[in-house]
């Protein structure tokens, strides 16, 4: 157990490291191409969270296309900052094109984050049966934890709708294969 959590200490830390890395060197890019103040900051949050949204939809939604471009779009932004501040550019004398680059991310990420959470799948109500109403499925193991974090899930489900959540909904929302969601279910 140990041992796990010491690997799981050292990718956080070096994750947190690269993050910092990365919005800070996104934020100089910003900040060089004439966006200052609360502007500059916004840019790498709005870089990175449409990456996180990308990532996301790779793992749980049906259309691997639009989320593969987001994230494409999204890794393009934050490895062209990254690389840029990398001494390839003078950051005193940002040229025009990139001006434009960071003065169009803006409508750009609206729209990437928009059309990922717009065109997220929606479980169709008739076709999908309430946890309630579920047979039997074969049993899956399943751990302890997950079982709490699902109840969680379909309990904030149950108070935003107020109906039970549907299998493909809770599938997606804990981002398991279509057995493990079936036998959570059943469990629920």
């Amino acid at each position: 157990m140990r041992a796990h959590l010491a690997r799981v200490d050292a990718v956080l830390v070096q994750a947190v490291i690269a993050a910092a890395l990365s919005f800070a060197h996104i934020h100089d890019v910003a900040l060089a191409a004439g966006q200052d103040g609360w502007k500059a900051w916004a840019y790498p949050i709005s870089v990175d969270l449409l990456l996180v949204a990308a990532w996301r939809r790779l793992r749980t939604g049906p259309s691997e296309a639009t989320g593969w471009c987001w994230f494409a779009i999204a890794l393009t932004a934050s490895l062209g900052a990254n690389i840029a501040t990398a001494g390839l550019l003078d950051l005193d004398d940002v040229p025009a094109w990139l001006r434009i680059l960071v003065a169009g991310w803006p409508a750009v990420a609206f729209l990437g984050g928009t059309l990922l959470v717009h065109s997220a799948p929606q479980p169709d109500e008739e076709d999908s049966v309430a946890l309630e109403e579920r047979p039997e499925t074969p049993a899956v193991p399943i751990p302890p934890g997950l079982i709490e974090h699902a109840r969680k899930i379909a309990a904030d489900h149950r108070t935003r709708t107020g109906r039970p959540i549907d299998t493909a909904t809770l599938r997606a929302r804990l981002g398991v294969p279509a057995p493990m969601a079936e036998a959570i279910a059943t469990q629920l």
